[in-house]
């Protein structure tokens, strides 16, 4: 996405639902730290909680700063 590179990753739960989480580091340094965010919602298809991880972190890269992983996603 851009100067980011984005990885999004889905996760079952103990109740057979999944959780979504997504990193991020920018593309031009390997040397750059890497933020993970997980994310709340719990959804009932695997694909559904990707395309939130997707969307959130597209949104997160569109932002003039990216926030630090322990920062809300607002």
């Amino acid at each position: 996405m851009g100067k980011f590179v984005v990885s999004p990753s889905t996760h079952p739960t103990d109740c057979g639902r999944f959780r979504a989480s997504f990193s991020v580091h920018r593309s031009r340094s390997s040397a750059s730290p890497c933020r993970v965010f997980q994310l709340e919602n719990a959804f009932a298809s695997r694909e559904a909680a990707r395309l939130l991880a997707v969307t959130q972190a597209w949104l997160q890269t569109c932002k003039p700063h990216l926030p630090s992983a322990g920062d809300p996603l607002a």
